[in-house]
Parts: C-alpha cells; structure tokens; sequence
C-alpha cells in the first residue's frame, strides 16, 4: 500500500509539473509577445532562448552585477594626432579617459596618459613636444606634456569642449564647445581663455587655412527654424589675426557636420554632413527618401557652398565623420562610422565636377546620387565604427581609429590598401554590451545600409529634428527623442505604443522604419543591453558645484512643486507639474491630453517625456513647435492645460526655466 500511495503521489507530483511547466512556458510566451511583438508559434518551438529572463531582467539594469561582468574595459579610439617628425602617433581613448602615445616603429603604446572626462580631439605642437587634448565631459582642455608622458595643466572651456585647432603664430588655441554652442579663444602664453564666439547648434568641428588668416567651424545640429522649415547648419567663419567671427554661412537641407578640413592651398574646405528627408513620410524609405550623405564643399573667401553625395544610387555610406586630404592636395578620405568603410575621392575630379555646377552645366548636384562615380576611387572596408583619422607627415600613411575594435587601421594613401593595424588592448569585441554598440553604431540592417541609429541619434541623443512618421503626408510629426537613460521611463514613442525597448527597437522598428527584417533575437538583446544600460547623460551644465541649486533655480523648483497660484488659489493635483513630472526621471510613463494636439495628430494624448537635462534637447513638444522652453508656456498653454502657469510674472517664469534645465541625472534624485 505505501508503494501505491508513493507512485499516486509521484504521479500527482508529474502532471502537476507537466501542468505547471506548460502554462509556465505559455504565460512567458505571452510576456515576450507583448513586450516584442514576437510571434508566439516562432517562440514556443523555434526561440526558446528568447525565453530567458536575463534579457530583460538582468542585463538591461544599469551598473547590475551582470551588466558589469559583461561589459569588457574599452579604449575606443576617437580622434588622432601624429607628431611632426611621424615617430609617434596620439590617440584620445573615449571611454578609458586616456591620451596613448604609440611608437610607430615598433607599433607599441609607449604610454598611457589619464587626461579628463570623454576625451575628444588632440593637436600636437609643431615641435613634437606638446599636445592639447579636448575633454567633452569635463569641459577642459588637458596639456600634456609628451615628454614627460604626463597632464601638466587643464585649461576650463566651455560645455562639451569637442573639436580644436591652433594657431600656433599667435599662439592662440580654439576649441568647440558643443553644448555650450560657442568656441573658446585661449591664450597659450597664459593658457587662459579669454573670450567665446558665438557658434551654431552644436559645434563641432575646428580648422585653420593654411596661411593661418582664417579659421572655420562646422556644427552638428541645424538652428533653430520655423516648425517643419528643412534644416539650417551654421558654419562659422572667424577672422583668426582678430579672433572675431567674420561670417556666418548655412549649408541648407542638411546637419551633422562633424569634422573639417583645408586643401593645401587653401581655397577650399571639405566636410561631412548628413542630408535628412525629414519632411517627407518616412514610409518613402525604400524609395530612398530617408536621408543622404555628402561632401559639403566650403568656399571661405566666396561663401559658395556645394554639397556632392557620397552615396550610390542602391547602396548608401551612413554617418560619414571625419575628413582627410593628403599634403599634395590629390587625395581626400572620409570615413564612414554607420558603415564600416573608408572612401578615398580625387580632389582633382571634384574640382571638375565643381566647375560644372558653377557653368550651371549640373543642376541640384547633391541630388544626383550618379555622381558619386565621377570622383570616387574606393572604398576601403574597416574594423568597427571607424572615427577620427589623420595622415602621416610625410603623406604615406592614413591612420583610422576603429572605435569599436580598439584598433588603429593603417591604409596605403598611394595604393588604398590596409597596410597593417595596432591594436590598443585584448578586450573582448565581441563582447554582449559591445556587440549591441556595435550594432547601434552600424547601418547594415537598413535597407540599401540607409543609416543607423545613430544617424537619428547622435552622440547617442537625438537630431533636433521632427520627422513625419505616417502614412500620410503631415499626420502624426514627431520630433525626435533622447536615449540617453531610458530605464524605468517605458513606453516609448509619444504615443506610447511601444511598451518596451524591445518593440520599440525590433518589430516595430522593422515594420514601420527600416523595411527590412527585424533584428536576430540574440542581435536585439545586445542592442536593447547597451540601449538600457550603457547610455548616460552627460553632466548637466546648469549644475553648480556638489549639484547646488542657484537661488533662481530653488525659487523655480517652488513653482516646480506649487500646490497653490499666486492668489492663493488651489492648483487640480493634475495640474501641477510635479504630477506628471515627478523624479527621478520626472515622467509618470502615462499619456496625458494637455492641449498641444493639432489636427496633423490621429490622436489627442502624448506620453510624458523624461525631463533629465532637458535643455540639450530643443525643440519641445510632440512635434517640435515649441522653439525654447520659455514657449511651452507663452504660446502653447493659453488655457492652462500643460500646467498652471498663466498666472506667473516673467521673473517667475525665468526661475522655472532655470530649475527646469538644472534636472539632471537621474541618479542624483536617487542619492537625494
């Protein structure tokens, strides 16, 4: 009997499980389903690893145990210098906050130098004995003495200190401060700033002419114009015996101009940029409409401006960075970070093909993806991400810096072959969290290789753009948003239609933007880990020291958490801005209706953006109307619905907007 007894109880225990196990697998089936949009059938007997709870539950949480056993310790090369006597090359290590200084005889780092935070760009002096890193993060300028392979002083800047450049004769140093969107003039004598030129959006990239008489500065994001008006990119041209801005030029229907650089002579200087169809749906995207890359062509003395693709008319070259020509002046190189080449052009057929558009023989030249065969030589394929390059001094050697292989790729100016590679450290490239990097960084899964998410998302942040993202012309705009610390502020979309990342990313991605199939389950995990995980704010400018508020910016977090209007009215709890801004993050992840909607929207309710430095990211609202943050309130709020505020006098409002760009991290709010 008690045998009987224990099989009953053995089988009970069996079906029990079977039972158990089986609505187990069905409920996880469906959890996938409804945060990936994935097909259940495929799940239950194809992808049972999409299954595993470490996706989401471990690997997308910030600085988590297994966040950090999967992430290796990275240089990520970013820009290069080489010293004039060509015995040694400088590399900016982004993520190790570190200057390399490699032997090229021997190809070994000779050193390792800690500057500050998110180091940019280098220049060396002309005799080999300094260098002058940009540190983007820290807003400063490290000197570093090669020498004696140490930082001998840091010189303040402004926010976002990224490209520099100097002029050695005078012995002034220029540097873009992108966040601040200004350019420091600092004095080496003293090595002090001393004055700031107003840019554009962003700026970015820095040179000289090689008579030193000019310097020229090309910005990232357009300025600011009129709602669903095409893009306006400044390029900033100043007067270098003055240090005074002397012109301002636009290249129009583009933006993202990340590096420039001078012919020989100097006539002429050549940048990268991103040319966006942004006003067209973005359903066009396998007609070619999403957006184009192109050769800007910058006449200092003239101000004529000529943008020539860099495209084929089936096969784009996304997120084009930097550009390089060789000391005879022949030969330019760009390379391609969205697609992994580099492209090598004859100056000479672009000078050609230039005269043609100014006898007016070509018309519209940066639409004629045709082109592009006219004076392109080659493409050159890559490691990783490639950034920033230079070429030796002796014109021989082009020096590339595979951002997402820590390798420094070498190429044969004369014949265009990779000659060699140096590898910066043994880190795992393939690693979980790098892999999704890698594939954020890289257009391949696009159709015709049309852009990546970076394209839309430089810097990891967003473009400044609104796109229109229906089916139909003029419905449902939506200006585009930040990923920098999108943790615990799901759903995603203004319309809060994706309810994670992993929607957000894949099926819906695939579907209503790329036209391509969606991401491999293992490709999407990697991509959602370092989305999630990896991708920060950078320090909040209108932060003070140990995160002080000023006394404006306390009187405006009063208004911020007010319950009562100035005449002592009581304020509906849903109209206060704290409700639906509460922190950490300041989104109560919910859709709320406050009047904004217009009749280009199918829908009245917009999900509660994250205000964490929220300055970085104009303009605002769902559709990008609102051109500074001062407008939410003064155009677009008569009837109080976007919180009460109609009452405030302009001081207050002033105090509002001040505590409104001092949110910061999100961690901060944690801690306090």
């Amino acid at each position: 009997m008690k045998i009987k007894k224990r099989v009953l109880v053995l089988i009970i225990l069996l079906l029990f499980t079977i039972l158990f196990v089986n609505r187990a697998i069905n409920w996880s089936a469906d959890h996938y389903e409804y945060y990936t949009i994935g097909e259940v059938s495929e799940v239950r007997e194809r992808h049972i690893d999409a299954l595993k709870c470490f996706s989401c539950h471990a690997y997308t949480q910030k600085d988590g145990f297994f966040v950090q056993k999967t992430e290796g310790i990275y240089s990520s090369p970013y820009n290069l210098a080489v010293t004039p006597q060509d015995d040694v090359l400088l590399v900016t290590g982004q993520e190790s906050d570190r200057l390399y200084m490699i032997d090229l005889k021997n190809h070994q780092i000779i050193n390792s130098i800690k500057v500050g935070d998110r180091p940019h760009s280098v220049i060396v002096a002309p005799d080999g004995k300094m260098a002058y890193v940009t540190n983007q993060w820290s807003g400063t300028v490290s000197v570093v003495d090669l020498e004696l392979g140490e930082e001998i002083n840091t010189i303040t800047v402004g926010g976002g200190a990224s490209g520099i450049v100097a002029d050695f004769d005078r012995n002034i140093l220029y540097v873009s401060n992108t966040y601040t969107a200004n350019i420091s003039v600092v004095d080496l004598n003293t090595q002090t700033e001393v004055k700031r030129l107003r840019a554009g959006s962003y700026p970015s990239g820095l040179n000289i002419s090689p008579d030193n008489s000019t310097v020229v500065a090309v910005s990232q994001r357009s300025v600011i114009v009129e709602h669903r008006d095409p893009p306006r990119t400044e390029v900033t041209i100043i007067d270098a015996a003055t240090q005074r801005v002397i012109k301002r030029n636009y290249f129009l229907e583009s933006h993202i101009m990340e590096k420039v650089e001078y012919t020989p002579s100097g006539d002429l200087a050549f940048t990268t940029l991103v040319r966006p169809k942004n006003l067209v749906p973005a359903v066009q995207v396998d007609n070619g409409w999403m957006m184009t890359f192109a050769l800007g062509i910058i006449s200092p003395e003239t101000g004529v401006m000529v943008q020539l693709p860099l495209d084929e008319p089936n096969l784009y070259y996304a997120d084009p960075y930097d550009v390089r020509i060789t000391p005879d002046g022949k030969r330019a190189f760009i390379s391609h970070s969205g697609n992994d080449y580099i492209t090598a052009l004859d100056v000479d057929a672009i000078r050609d093909v230039l005269e043609r558009v100014k006898s007016g023989e070509i018309v519209n030249p940066e639409n004629d993806l045709l082109l592009s065969e006219s004076y392109v030589l080659k493409r050159i394929a890559t490691g990783s991400n490639p950034k920033g390059m230079t070429i030796s001094a002796d014109g021989n050697t082009l020096f590339v810096a595979e951002r997402l292989t820590d390798h420094i790729g070498l190429i044969d100016t004369h014949t265009l072959e990779i000659r060699d590679y140096i590898a910066l450290n043994n880190a795992n490239q393939n690693a979980f969290l790098r892999r999704g990097e890698q594939l954020f960084n890289n257009a391949a899964h696009t159709f015709q290789y049309q852009y990546s998410c970076y394209s839309c998302h430089p810097d990891n942040h967003e473009d400044g753009l609104t796109y229109d993202m229906a089916y139909y012309p003029g419905m449902d705009i939506s200006n585009v948003q930040t990923l920098r610390e999108l943790s615990n502020t799901s759903p995603f979309k203004w319309n809060g239609k994706n309810v994670s990342i992993y929607m957000q990313c894949g099926m819906r991605f695939s579907k209503f933007i790329t036209r391509t199939e969606v991401f491999a389950p293992d490709d999407l995990k990697a991509l959602v880990g370092y989305i999630t995980s990896k991708i920060e704010h950078p320090p909040n400018i209108y932060r003070g020291k140990d995160d002080e508020l000023t006394e404006s910016q306390k009187r405006g977090k009063e208004l911020f958490e007010r319950t009562k209007t100035n005449s002592g009215k009581a304020i509906p709890v849903r109209d206060q801005c704290i409700t639906c801004h509460p922190p950490p993050n300041f989104t109560d992840r919910t859709l709320h209706d406050v009047g904004t909607a217009t009749d280009k929207d199918s829908h009245p309710e917009f999900k509660t953006p994250h205000l964490n430095n929220i300055y970085e990211s104009p303009p605002y609202l769902h559709d990008g109307r609102a051109q500074t943050l001062e407008e939410l309130w003064t155009i677009y709020n008569d009837d109080d619905l976007h919180g009460v505020a109609n009452d405030m006098t302009k001081d207050q409002l002033n105090d509002l907007v001040e505590y409104l760009r001092s949110l910061g991290r999100a961690e901060y709010y944690y801690d306090n």
